[in-house]
């Protein structure tokens, strides 16, 4: 399922219009995404906790000449932790 896809099923469950539902996914998405870049947890009760995490700096190898080392900088990536509801919805209970 795509943005588009999601935005037609939310429609057709609801009595607002698909460029209402972009408005509000985008503004949901941009909320989570600056609440991240402040290193806040978004917790969507039952459903999962995102959060941002700090992945360390680290040495590795460049792959078009395996010999030579490379560093690798710290970076910043998203993670999500799915909740016990979702858990519970995909294992069928």
């Amino acid at each position: 399922m795509n943005k588009a896809s999601l935005i037609e099923v939310v429609a057709s469950k609801t009595k607002l219009t698909k460029k209402q539902i972009e408005e509000v996914l985008d503004t949901i998405l941009d909320s989570i995404t600056d609440s991240l870049k402040k290193a806040e947890e978004v917790t969507l009760t039952g459903f999962g906790t995102f959060s941002a995490k700090v992945r360390s700096a680290r040495k590795g190898v460049n792959p078009q000449k395996p010999s030579e080392r490379i560093d690798i900088p710290a970076v910043t990536i998203p993670k999500f932790k799915s909740g016990k509801a979702l858990k519970d919805a995909l294992k069928g209970k």
